[in-house]
This record gives C-alpha cells, structure tokens and sequence, in this order.
C-alpha cells in the first residue's frame, strides 16, 4: 500500500503547514489554520480573525470571541472567491475540525477531502460532511512527528 503510506505523509505534511498558518491568527483563545490543496498545490490558505479593515483583536473584554470573527475555513474558501482557482475536488486541511457553518461552506465549494488534526467538543459538522459523501480524516498531529 505504497500509495496510502504516501498520501498520509502528504497528509501530515500539509496539516503541519496548516498549524504554522495558524500562527499568522492574532486570535488569543485558539489559533486555528487551514490550506485548501488541489493537485498537489495550495490553491488558498485562512486563519481565523477579524474580517479585512477591522482592528485584529478577536475577543472582547471578557475573552469571548467576537461575533464577526471568521474561521480559518471561511477565509479560504472566501478567498478563493476572489482568486482565479476553483476548489472543485480539491482537500482542505485544518488544524481544528469543523463547525457546521464551515462544513456547509466545505460542502458548496465542492471540496472533496478533509482532513483536520484535532477534534472539537461538537461534532455536528463533520457529521454534515459525511452525510454529504465528503470524504474526512482525521490525524492527531500531536501525537505524531
């Protein structure tokens, strides 16, 4: 199974991209990256934060997060609108796993794979994904090297 053991490194490899993406995020309580791939190349890279103009503090006075703070996904795929690329069959990586709003926005960019590295109390958006065909992975990216 040589090509299974070479998509998994692949795997590994862009889900650590993702976490070092997610460093760019000026968001205190998590940080979270995603890279959406397609033919081996990077289409569009997100981190969650503020949308463009707005001062980059992510959460108020009582460190809630702010209403209108993106996810790292919605960045993506929302700047992938703005490019030339198209995300038809393409994967995203994330470094967190998805909400159900960015797993609806997964689903209508025609994205195919995802793979995300560590799970989120909720699971009602990767339920979403599945029951839409997507196919979806998970890799604890702390557990490994």
């Amino acid at each position: 199974m040589e090509s299974s053991d070479k998509q998994l490194k692949l795997d590994m490899r862009y889900l650590k991209m993702a976490r070092v993406w997610a460093e760019n995020s000026y968001c205190q309580r998590r940080q979270v990256g995603a890279l959406v791939v397609k033919d081996k190349m990077i289409i569009s890279d997100g981190y969650n934060g503020t949308p463009s103009g707005f001062e980059n503090v992510c959460e108020d006075d009582n460190n809630v997060t702010k209403p209108y703070v993106l996810h790292a996904e919605a960045n993506a795929i929302t700047k992938l609108a703005r490019s030339s690329n198209n995300s038809d069959g393409a994967t995203i990586y994330i470094t967190a796993s998805p909400c159900i709003e960015c797993a609806k926005l997964i689903i209508q960019a025609g994205i195919r794979r995802v793979v995300y590295g560590e799970q989120y109390r909720l699971t009602d958006g990767i339920d979403l994904l599945r029951r839409a065909g997507i196919e979806v992975v998970f890799l604890d990216i702390n557990s490994t090297k």
